[in-house]
C-alpha cells in the first residue's frame, strides 16, 4: 500500500519523466516540486519505491523511471478524469458538429483525438447490431432492378443494388417499401432477421419471388461487415517516440493494421467501465505491450455502438489522454443523439 508521500513522490517522477522523457533524479523532484520533505527523505522515499516496483534504476548513476505498475499506481489514485476547459469542449463541440455525415464525424474525430493527445487515434464506427432502423427504403431503378437502402438511427447508411428474379411494376415495389418499413422501422438490427422470419409469406405469391430478394438484401445490409469497423490517425505519432518503446516500433505498427487487433483493445471498453486505462502487459495483444491504451464507449445513453481511444508509450500523459477520450466519446454520443 502507497502512503499519501511515496504516492505525492511517485506522482511527481510520473509527471517529470513524462514531461521531459529523461530519468528523474531526487533533486530534481526537490526543486521543482513541493514536497515538503528533504532530499534525503525523498531519497529515502526513491529507495522504497524502487523495492516495491514501482519505479527502475535504467542504469548505473542514473535517476528512475516509473515502471508499468509505477504508471499502474499513479492511475488508478488520479480523483477522477479532470474535465477539459470551456473552450477546449466548444471547440471540440464546434469542431465534430460540423461533420456532413457519418463518414466526416468519424474522419474528424480521429484527426482531433490524434492532434489533441499526440498519440495514435482509433475511432470505431458505430456498430450496426447495437443500432436501431430509423428507415428503409426500395428505389425503382429499372423493371428488374431496385436499390435497396438501409438508415440506422447511428447515423449508418448502408445500400446494396439488387437485381430481381422476375420484373415487377412500382406499384408492388411500393407494396414492398410500405411493408418492410412498417415491420422494421424502430427495431434492433439484430433482431431484424428473428422479425423477418416468415415475412415473405405474407405477400401474394405474384410479389413474393421479390420481396424476398429485397428482404435477403436488408437482412445482409444489417449485418456488421467489419471491413470498415475502425479507423486510425496519427500513426506518425509514434515516430516521436521510438526510444520509448522497449521493442522496435515496426511490430506496433503491422498491429495498428489489423482489425481484429484493434477490436480486441476495445473489446473490455463498456459504458459501464467509463474510461479504461491497459499499461503494457495489461494488453492484451502481444506485439502491443510495450504501449498504453486509453479508451472510452460512446452511445445514445446507456447504450454503447461503439469504442474510442487512443494508443502510445507507456510514458504517456495518462490524465490528459482520458480528458480527451471522455470529451471526444461524450460529443461522439450527442451527435448520434443528433442524427
Amino acid at each position: 500500500m502507497l502512503e499519501d508521500r511515496r504516492l505525492a513522490v511517485l506522482r511527481a517522477i510520473v509527471e517529470d519523466y513524462v514531461s521531459t522523457r529523461e530519468p528523474v533524479g531526487s533533486k530534481a523532484l526537490a526543486d521543482r516540486h513541493q514536497l515538503g520533505v528533504s532530499p534525503a527523505t525523498i531519497r529515502n522515499d526513491m529507495a522504497a519505491l524502487e523495492e516495491e516496483g514501482f519505479i527502475a534504476q535504467p542504469h548505473t548513476s542514473a535517476g528512475r523511471v516509473p515502471t508499468e505498475a509505477g504508471y499502474r499506481a499513479f492511475v488508478d489514485r488520479l480523483s477522477g478524469v479532470k474535465p477539459m476547459s470551456t473552450p477546449e469542449r466548444r471547440a471540440i463541440g464546434e469542431f465534430l458538429s460540423g461533420a456532413v455525415d457519418l463518414d466526416d464525424v468519424m474522419a474528424r474525430s480521429v484527426r482531433l483525438l490524434a492532434q489533441l493527445t499526440r498519440q495514435v487515434a482509433l475511432v470505431q464506427y458505430p456498430s450496426l447490431t447495437q443500432s436501431t432502423v430509423r428507415h428503409v427504403d426500395v428505389v425503382t431503378l429499372s423493371t428488374t432492378r431496385v436499390l435497396v437502402i438501409l438508415v440506422a438511427d447511428s447515423g449508418r447508411l448502408e445500400q446494396r443494388v439488387v437485381d430481381l428474379p422476375t420484373a415487377v411494376d412500382e406499384d408492388t415495389i411500393a407494396i414492398i417499401r410500405t411493408r418492410l418499413l412498417a415491420a422494421v422501422a424502430g427495431q434492433r438490427c439484430s433482431d431484424i432477421g428473428q422479425r423477418l422470419e416468415s415475412f415473405v409469406d405474407t405477400f401474394a405469391a405474384t410479389e413474393r419471388p421479390a420481396a424476398a430478394v429485397v428482404v435477403a438484401s436488408v437482412l445482409e445490409l444489417s449485418a456488421e461487415r467489419h471491413e470498415e469497423r475502425v479507423v486510425t490517425g496519427g500513426t506518425s505519432n509514434l515516430t516521436r517516440y521510438g526510444d520509448s518503446f522497449s521493442v522496435s516500433v515496426h511490430p506496433i505498427l503491422e498491429a495498428l493494421e489489423e482489425q481484429v487487433v484493434l477490436l480486441r483493445l476495445f473489446g473490455e471498453v463498456t459504458h459501464e467501465s467509463g474510461v479504461v486505462v491497459r499499461i503494457g502487459h495489461e494488453n492484451p495483444v502481444h506485439d502491443l505491450q510495450s504501449t498504453s491504451f486509453v479508451g472510452a464507449g460512446y452511445g445514445r445513453g446507456d447504450d454503447v455502438v461503439a469504442k474510442v481511444g487512443v494508443l502510445g508509450p507507456t510514458r504517456m500523459d495518462y490524465p490528459g489522454a482520458m480528458a480527451s477520450v471522455q470529451a471526444v466519446a461524450k460529443y461522439l454520443g450527442q451527435i448520434l443523439g443528433q442524427a
